[in-house]
């Protein structure tokens, strides 16, 4: 049995989806299971796993359905669910099974670093990074961390079409504080840098803030695909 799962949710990623796999390897030589669960994509997104992962599951599109997809067929005792579009350095996982073994207790992220070298990027991160460590709100860019004892026990991801991150979280909150890791993950700016910095920030804010007045999933997901990256 692994120590940890990487788990990829993706749909048409043949661009980001090979650099993340490539990075993976060394891991994967260490016993680390890696797993994409593709959402039906029409690019070559899935030939771009032949031989770099140990799973590859089909599934229906969805973040949250493919994340429960895949960490229904992991072997690991941790599950990581990581970005087609974000790199983890492999300090940053040394770390994470360096954590105290409880399989109740273990849930949390790490710190984003964004691929760009603009300011404005080193103030979006930060402000990503102090607000995920004092809400206890992991989101999908912090590569969050469960184990799998503690993911089944809260019933996985509720299959909503957005916010699931939130959702999830609130419930593995109640079981305990998340660890706010100091090691970084590298993600992609690419949604920043396409649709507009002020236009991304001020449309995600908004998005959260409705979803915590209890506005519907569904219709946040609408407004989402406005400005998602094809």
């Amino acid at each position: 049995m692994p120590e940890l799962s990487i788990i990829i949710p993706t749909l048409n990623e043949e661009t980001a989806l090979p650099v993340t796999l490539a990075s993976l390897q060394s891991l994967r030589r260490e016993g680390v299971e890696i797993i994409v669960v593709d959402g039906g994509s029409t690019d070559k997104t899935v030939c771009c796993t032949e031989g770099l992962v140990e799973q590859l599951v089909v599934s229906s599109a969805g973040r949250a359905v493919q994340l429960n997809k895949g960490a229904q067929v992991a072997r690991g005792k941790v599950l990581l669910f990581l970005h087609a579009d974000t790199l983890l350095a492999d300090r940053a996982i040394k770390k994470l099974l360096k954590q105290p073994k409880q399989p109740t207790l273990c849930w949390g992220r790490f710190k984003v670093k964004l691929d760009d070298t603009a300011i404005v990027f080193r103030i979006i991160e930060t402000m990503m990074n102090w607000r995920s460590c004092l809400t206890g709100i992991v989101t999908g860019d912090h590569a969050m961390f469960v184990s799998k004892h503690l993911f089944e026990q809260v019933g996985g991801y509720p299959c909503i079409e957005l916010m699931e991150d939130i959702a999830i979280s609130k419930k593995l909150k109640k079981v305990s504080k998340p660890i706010c890791l100091k090691e970084t993950v590298t993600t992609s700016c690419r949604r920043w840098q396409v649709n507009g910095v002020v236009k991304t920030v001020l449309l995600m804010w908004f998005l959260r803030w409705a979803y915590f007045f209890n506005a519907e999933p569904k219709v946040l997901a609408q407004k989402y695909r406005q400005i998602r990256i094809k």
